[in-house]
Formats: C-alpha cells, structure tokens, sequence
C-alpha cells in the first residue's frame, strides 16, 4: 500500500493537476487554430472535378496536384466535394465545410475549458467541492453531445448546403463515438459521485 500512498500524495497529484491544466489549455489552443484554418479555407477533403479525383484537396488552392501542403486540417469524416459546372467549388460549400468543422470544434473547446477548470481546483487543493461536480458533468455531457448529436447536426447541414449550394458535397461520419463517448458517461458518474460525497458530508455535519 505504500506505493499507493506515494503515487496518491497530494504534491504529486496537485503537480500532475497543474501540467494537465496546461495541457487543456494548449488542446483549446489548438482546437482554435484548427478552426480558423477551416475558417481560411485550408481544411483539406476529397475533390471531385470531371473524371479527376484529389484527395487531401484544400479550398485555398489552385493547384490541386501539389504534393506537399502546409498549415491544412483534416477530421475524421469522410468529405467528398464535388466542383459545379463551371469546375469550381461553390463559396457556399466551403463555408459549409467551415460550419461543419466548427460543430465538432466548439463544443470541445467548451468541454475542455471546462475540464481545465477541474484541474485548476484540484491544483488549489479544491476537490471535493459543487463546482468540481458541475464542470466534470458539463464535460461528460458536452463530450456526450459531440458523439450523440453532432454527427446528425453535421448531416443535416451537410444536406441543407447541398440545397443552396451550385457545388455538391456528401459526409460520412460518426467514426470512433465510444472513443469519445465512454470517457464523457464517465465524467457525468463521477460528477455524481463528487455531488453525493458533498451532500453526505453535509448531512453529517448537520447530524453533529
């Protein structure tokens, strides 16, 4: 058990807190790069012109040849565009490419805003306290959102910009869902267990 003791002290833990709320910190920061990106038309997608097909093919190019492209994001969907009559993508299909990254980028910038916040507690020496409760629930159920929801919003609008647009663009998605999913339930049971651990500590000190 002396192992345990050393690997569950608090200056271990209030250190490993610290660094993970750095790491939070540096994945929003990331998540925010990779929207702005999209957002300048570098998200990369499989591109359909005539009887060519590019993959890894980005907006804001012209050559669709090139082989080696800087600063472009990519997900985990599966996007093909296809160009207009005019062999072109139509605006409106990029800025339904940037909507559609931005679905899946937002609610996880909150969630580990919210994350980091847990961290910052427990840094502090705050741990058993309603906030750590509430932002670990806010965490799982965003992370739950993302798996759950976001992939039917996605093709929604996928369907919706396909309408407006002159352009055409299918997505296939939802891959990995319990990668993301069984953490986030997880989140939201230890958000329990936090919120009843406080309410019984109080019933004890009412008691006394």
């Amino acid at each position: 058990m002396k192992w345990m003791d050393k690997l569950a002290s608090a200056p271990l833990a209030k250190g490993a807190a610290q660094c993970m709320r750095c790491i939070c910190y540096l994945i929003m920061a990331f998540f925010i790069l990779c929207l702005a990106l999209s957002c300048m038309g570098r998200q990369s997608f499989t591109l359909h012109t005539g009887g060519d097909v590019y993959d890894g093919a980005i907006y804001a190019e012209t050559d669709h040849e090139a082989q080696f492209r800087m600063f472009t994001v990519g997900t985990k969907d599966d996007v093909h565009v296809w160009t207009n009559s005019e062999g072109v993508v139509d605006p409106r299909t990029q800025a339904g490419l940037c909507l559609i990254h931005a679905l899946q980028i937002v609610p996880l910038i909150l969630a580990y805003w919210m994350l980091s916040r847990v961290f910052s507690n427990v840094h502090s020496g705050r741990i058993f306290v309603q906030d750590n409760a509430r932002y670990l629930l806010y965490y799982g159920l965003l992370q739950c959102l993302v798996c759950l929801v976001v992939p039917w919003l996605k093709m929604l609008l996928c369907t919706l910009i396909n309408q407006l647009s002159t352009s055409r663009m299918t997505l296939s998605t939802g891959h990995g869902l319990l990668e993301a999913l069984i953490p986030g339930i997880a989140c939201v049971v230890a958000a329990y267990i936090i919120h009843y651990g406080i309410y019984l500590q109080d019933e004890v000190d009412h008691t006394l």
